[in-house]
């Protein structure tokens, strides 16, 4: 008996230790948020930047669409400043959404800073600058790239505006930082994509004839979609269309491959911006300020020669 009961005593024990282990590691490692963001990580681990310049997003995103970055033209070394990401659209736009029904749009934005740029511990933004920010979740890139920022998915709606609270670099702190002029780059995009990474299409795009032929019968499936029958001069074939599409074709009609079967749902898109930042040195700033100080005393001390010659001049002439 003494036996069991110390049996049922280290079962009960290692249970309450499992379950401590699970709640507790959520905090102590915790998890990336499996977003959209996570895809572009899946597919490039890299950089999100490929060597032509185009940010991964795009090829899931196909539609182009206009995006906006707005940062200062120069920041002093370890100071907060905000990056300003403007992803617009129009608010009364709904979307095909996974299951075929029609939502609102989502937003996602990647922001490529230059090395040692990050953003800013919580204790270190300004509580104006932390109202501008609200609850938005910022996940780095990689762990060792914190200068890529991705965020979302958001609810487009409230934000068409993401703010960035950046952190500038300390050269003086770090060596391999330098002053100088860098690049930002900016990937945004509203709306679900086109593609999925696995390269299949999703039900947020056209879907196309796979031959030519008759269409010899159309049926609508129970979970929404529908199977198109197309019949070739050999054999024939079923394009099967997901749920949300709306066919633009009809039972008898003569079509040829690549033919559209369905409407573009596509409302969203994906942009890119570039833009520069100067990272300035105070020195360089304190000197230029004593460099114009210094021609404006000289100006001044020209004039006040001049005037003297000129009272000189009138004085011998009187004379």
């Amino acid at each position: 008996m003494s036996e069991l009961l110390a049996v049922s005593r280290r079962v009960i024990l290692t249970l309450l230790l499992t379950i401590a282990l699970l709640f507790t590691s959520d905090l102590i490692l915790p998890g990336a948020a499996n977003a959209y963001p996570f895809w572009a990580q899946q597919t490039a681990p890299e950089t999100p930047r490929e060597a032509t310049g185009r940010i991964v997003c795009a090829n899931c995103h196909l539609a182009a669409k206009p995006a906006e970055v707005e940062i200062p033209q120069s920041v002093l070394p370890n100071t907060v400043f905000e990056a300003v990401v403007k992803i617009p659209y129009d608010l009364n736009t709904q979307q095909v959404l996974g299951d075929g029904s029609k939502g609102g749009l989502n937003v996602g934005a990647v922001l490529m800073l230059p090395k040692g740029f990050k953003i800013a511990p919580p204790e270190r933004i300004p509580e104006e600058l932390q109202e501008k920010v609200g609850s938005v979740y910022f996940q780095p890139y990689s762990e060792d790239q914190e200068n890529v920022v991705l965020v979302g998915p958001l609810p487009g709606e409230q934000y068409q505006e993401i703010v960035f609270p950046v952190l500038s670099p300390d050269p003086s702190q770090d060596k391999n930082i330098k002053f100088g002029k860098y690049a930002v780059h900016l990937g945004a995009n509203r709306g679900r994509g086109q593609v999925y990474p696995t390269g299949e299409p999703s039900n947020n795009t056209v879907y196309n004839a796979s031959a030519t032929g008759t269409i010899s019968a159309i049926t609508t499936q129970e979970a929404g979609g529908y199977e198109v029958t197309i019949a070739t001069e050999n054999d024939s074939v079923v394009n099967k269309i997901p749920p949300g599409l709306d066919l633009v074709v009809s039972e008898g009609q003569e079509i040829t491959a690549g033919q559209p079967l369905t409407n573009n749902p596509n409302v969203g898109g994906f942009g890119q911006k570039d833009t520069e930042i100067v990272l300035q040195s105070p020195n360089r700033v304190l000197g230029l300020m004593l460099f114009l100080g210094g021609i404006m005393l000289a100006q001044i001390m020209l004039v006040l020669k001049k005037k003297q010659v000129e009272k000189v001049q009138a004085a011998e002439m009187n004379f």
